[in-house]
């Protein structure tokens, strides 16, 4: 079948809106027709080469749709079926997804390079060029085909458009506070980076019952945004924020940093970890460019003060729990996902999306296809 998708055909171009053609699934696969796809700052590592990728890819890894085919072997899914992605997905029996670790899925870990599990590809142009996709969902289309290890089935009255986000963004951000920084009642908690992540983060250190959250970013649109989510104190920068949590903690500093700026810099880990308390956390949720191989930390202190320095995917999630978790969370009014979604996108405006979102104006911007 023909459909649309956005193509990345080399590191710094932009998206550009073709026709592909797109094979039925085969087995363990499904067709999906999307209805929304959230923009991730993960997409544009690939575009801008922060993530150097196999070019050119169908981009979009936070989707949402609804299921049109079922290919054979596939179980617990059926046509008509409201699907969400989990961008890494999980196969249920790996080692890794066996001891609840499911965003490390040894299954998962194959299908983030583009192609199907068999080591081939659904997705081509019209002349016949394979098409990789990225984490091998390709969320910028119309419909895609994926590994039904990447889907789970949500209930039908969930609002497509807003369910999209806890396919990435969300759940990392949330399973950041929650899991990985393991935020607990009465924690100070610093949140670095106030887009989709950070905003998830802040609304997981809330609800996990921390007593102060400190949002630091630039953009003040996103630090009064934080405010909404849950934050009670805001600054604009690192160093901005290092008088003012050592005063409001009374010189303890924070629990918990979790940090989801949009590019991570090495050189900024020292800074990070005098924000943080004798056995505190450092959590490093957003992506560093790939090259990027120094960092700034003294040892020394990491040792005597005891800190901890841990990275994460997905949040340390288990997607087909989390996921259904939250979206019962948003509609019992506990997960602010309408406040996320700044803006909504067609298909053609995906080069401006990513100008707002570079630009600070977009907590989270969403293309809807429907």
């Amino acid at each position: 079948m023909k459909t649309e998708a956005a193509i990345c055909w080399n590191a710094g171009d932009p998206w550009k809106v073709e026709t592909i053609e797109l094979d039925p699934p085969k087995e363990g696969e499904v067709l999906v027709r999307l209805i929304a796809s959230g923009m991730c700052h993960s997409d544009e590592h690939v575009r801008n080469g922060d993530l150097p990728g196999m070019y050119p890819i169908i981009g979009g890894h936070e989707g949402a749709g609804i299921i049109e085919e079922v290919g054979p072997g596939v179980t617990g899914l059926a046509e008509g079926d409201h699907v969400v992605f989990g961008f890494v997905a999980a196969c249920g029996t790996c080692p890794s997804c066996a001891r609840g670790h499911s965003s490390l899925c040894d299954v998962g870990a194959v299908l983030l390079m583009g192609a199907q599990a068999d080591g081939t590809f659904r997705h081509h142009t019209e002349d016949g060029r394979d098409l990789p996709t990225m984490t091998c969902l390709g969320t910028f289309a119309k419909h895609t085909v994926v590994n039904q290890a990447s889907c789970v089935k949500i209930l039908d009255h969930y609002p497509l458009e807003k369910a999209c986000l806890v396919g990435c963004g969300v759940t990392t951000g949330w399973g950041s506070a929650v899991y990985a920084a393991e935020v607990g009642p009465g924690d100070d908690v610093v949140v670095i980076g106030i887009g989709g992540l950070g905003a998830a983060a802040v609304q997981g250190a809330k609800l996990a019952g921390a007593e102060r959250i400190f949002a630091i970013d630039p953009v003040e649109f996103k630090r009064e945004k934080a405010l909404s989510f849950g934050a009670t104190h805001t600054a604009a920068s690192i160093d901005e924020a290092l008088p003012l949590v050592n005063e409001v903690t009374w010189g303890k500093n924070a629990d918990k940093v979790i940090c989801t700026m949009g590019v991570g810099d090495g050189s900024l880990i020292e800074s990070i970890l005098q924000l943080t308390a004798k056995r505190g956390r450092v959590v490093i949720t957003n992506i560093h460019p790939m090259a990027e191989t120094q960092v700034t930390l003294s040892l020394t202190w990491l040792t005597l003060l005891e800190k901890q320095l841990v990275g994460t995917i997905f949040g340390s999630a288990n997607f087909r729990y989390d996921i259904p978790h939250l979206l019962r969370l948003y509609e019992q009014g506990q997960l602010d996902l309408d406040g996320m979604v700044t803006r909504t996108y067609t298909l053609d405006e995906i080069n401006q999306g990513y100008e707002d979102m570079l630009e600070g104006r977009n907590i989270r911007g969403v293309l809807v296809y429907e």
